[in-house]
This record gives C-alpha cells, sequence and structure tokens, in this order.
C-alpha cells in the first residue's frame, strides 16, 4: 500500500467511498468532491494496486469553501489545515488505513506549523469517529448546531 496524491481519475472512487460512510461522511455530489480537490492544500489515499482503499481531503484556510463547520475554524483560528472528509472503502476499515492517513496529515501539518481540525457528529451521533480523534490526540473545542445535526469540533495541536 501506498499514500499519493488523489488525481482527478479518482473523482468516481473518492464518491463510492464518501458513498458508503454516510452519513459520517456527509453527501456530496461528484462535482462537489472535484471542488473540494480545488479547494484542497492536502488531498491523498492508500492505493493498492491502483486502487483507492481511503483518502482525506484538506483545506487551508479561507477558500471560498461554504461549509458551516470550515466557517467556524476559520472565525476562530488564523491558521488551521482542516479535514474535511476522511473515509475508507468499508472492505478495508479496521486495518489502519485511517490511522495512516491522519498520521500522514498530522506529520504534513507539523512541517507546515499548523494545527489539523476536524468535526464529528454528535447528532446523528458517530461513536466510531469520535473514538478515532481522540485516540488521534485531537481535543474538543467546541460544538456547533445547525439545524436537525450537530457536531463536536476538534484540533489537534503538536
Amino acid at each position: 500500500m501506498e499514500i499519493r496524491n488523489l488525481e482527478r481519475s479518482d473523482l468516481q472512487s473518492i464518491w463510492e467511498i464518501n458513498e458508503e460512510g454516510l452519513p459520517g461522511t456527509g453527501k456530496v455530489s461528484q462535482e462537489e468532491i472535484k471542488s473540494l480537490l480545488d479547494y484542497s492544500s492536502l488531498a491523498v489515499g492508500v492505493y493498492s494496486h491502483d486502487q483507492l482503499l481511503g483518502f482525506v481531503i484538506c483545506l487551508p484556510p479561507r477558500t471560498d469553501y461554504g461549509s458551516l463547520n470550515y466557517a467556524w475554524f476559520n472565525q476562530r483560528y488564523e491558521k488551521f489545515l482542516y479535514v474535511d472528509r476522511i473515509a475508507v472503502k468499508s472492505d478495508y476499515q479496521n486495518q489502519n488505513i485511517g490511522s495512516n492517513l491522519y498520521d500522514y496529515v498530522k506529520k504534513w501539518s507539523k512541517g507546515i506549523g499548523v494545527p489539523v481540525t476536524a468535526e464529528v457528529n454528535i447528532h446523528p451521533p458517530n461513536p466510531g469517529s469520535m473514538r478515532f480523534h481522540i485516540r488521534h490526540g485531537f481535543e474538543q473545542v467546541g460544538v456547533l448546531q445547525h439545524g436537525e445535526k450537530s457536531v463536536a469540533l476538534f484540533v489537534f495541536q503538536h
């Protein structure tokens, strides 16, 4: 397995993996994934024999991305690397692929001297993601409610 940059040719696979992770990953169209890749400062995947097994897409501050969660971090932090989504193909979960991706993100963010930010659904609950982020050293710094949904907001400081 290798970690490398996501390519436009991966859009279909990214979308399919994202769909498998609903509701935790958040519903997006293929066009929205293309936009996320355009906004991203870090977008990598774990591949085995050219098959995408999992991915992470991270954004720098102050893009035109319209997410309320992302806006929350923009209002409070000057510099950060925002994990918009991380997902692993269902057949490959619990094989450290997500952990390898987060280790890559944390190392990359340390190299540019910024914290990593993310959110996890509280409602609907996503206890697996909550455990995952806490295990990776993230600390909860807030809660954001929007409509029927609420999220815990997390930061990883080096």
